[in-house]
């Protein structure tokens, strides 16, 4: 067999998707929030987006839904589709700002703050298996590594 035909029709030999940074981080990224998502979902009825939006309010609030959706890097048609459930759920308050309607300052309800203190230890007992792996000089390595490249894509985007 030709090796340009064990690599695939059209496929650019230098890539190798599977080691390339980008789609690991978006691989990652996807796989360790579907499994997070398993210890709220059903307890809470929550999805990703909405926990995303819940977790930035928690620590942010008050915020605009533009905000939300910069500061997690959503898209905003999901940031808005999960607070209008959210608003829906009595979960988020929407305070609408006087001059300009369209434009509302959301911070968590008290049920709100509830469901995400009783998230909180869950997220964190997941992070902390997902971790178990790493000796504490590893998960400083991880975490150094990590805000280098945050730094980076920071100052691209500045």
């Amino acid at each position: 067999m030709r090796e340009e035909d064990s690599q695939g029709a059209g496929q650019d030999p230098s890539l190798k998707l599977e080691e390339f940074l980008p789609y690991r981080f978006s691989v990652i990224t996807n796989r360790v929030s579907r499994h997070l998502a398993k210890a709220y979902e059903s307890r809470f009825g929550i999805s990703i987006p909405e926990w995303r939006v819940i977790a930035n309010l928690a620590r942010f609030a008050p915020m605009t839904a533009g905000e939300v959706a910069e500061r997690s890097s959503m898209d905003k048609v999901k940031v808005s589709r999960a607070i209008s459930k959210l608003v829906e759920a009595g979960l988020i308050i929407k305070n609408l700002d006087s001059a300009d309607r369209r434009r509302g300052q959301l911070q968590l309800s008290a049920e709100g703050e509830r469901v995400f203190h009783q998230i909180v230890p869950l997220a964190l007992g997941w992070e902390e298996q997902l971790l178990n792996g790493l000796s504490p000089d590893e998960r400083r390595a991880l975490t150094s590594i990590l805000n280098k490249i945050q730094t980076v894509l920071d100052d691209v985007d500045a």
